[in-house]
């Protein structure tokens, strides 16, 4: 089960990649193994010195009791001292952004594979446009309309 964020590619120039676990509770697991579970308007921000995952959704399970964890609470993830630090001198230094790229299970346990990137300028979003429709017509799909 993989849950992507579609969106990342699209609105960032991803430059570095870090495989982060996650600190989820039982019901938000059976969740995300249903597949309901959204990263494309969540985050990254170091806190702290600890990593935590802002704004990602996973909605309650449906078998779940009363004491279910609330849809948008903040998760910590599970980095290294040293990947934090880069991380956050990425951040602060060359002003760059760490955004979740995808949720994925490997091993039985859920990670989060969080790319560092920088934000695209609208004329560089065009480029890619532009770029994704000549791949598709010369793989002889349709152009966009």
């Amino acid at each position: 089960m993989i849950i992507h964020n579609k969106k990342a590619f699209f609105n960032y120039t991803i430059t570095d990649r870090y495989e982060a676990g996650i600190c989820l509770a039982g019901s938000e697991v059976k969740s995300i193994r249903n597949g309901h579970a959204t990263i494309h308007e969540s985050y990254v921000r170091i806190r702290n010195n600890e990593a935590y995952l802002i704004n990602a959704t996973i909605q309650p399970y449906a078998y779940g009791n009363r004491y279910n964890p609330p849809t948008s609470r903040d998760r910590k993830l599970l980095l290294n001292r040293r990947e934090i630090t880069k991380i956050t001198q990425l951040i602060e230094r060359k002003g760059l952004v760490a955004i979740p790229l995808k949720i994925y299970l490997k091993k039985n346990v859920f990670k989060v594979e969080v790319g560092i990137g920088v934000p695209k300028k609208m004329h560089d979003k065009r480029a890619s446009i532009k770029e994704r429709d000549v791949t598709r017509a010369l793989s002889g799909r349709s152009s966009r309309l």
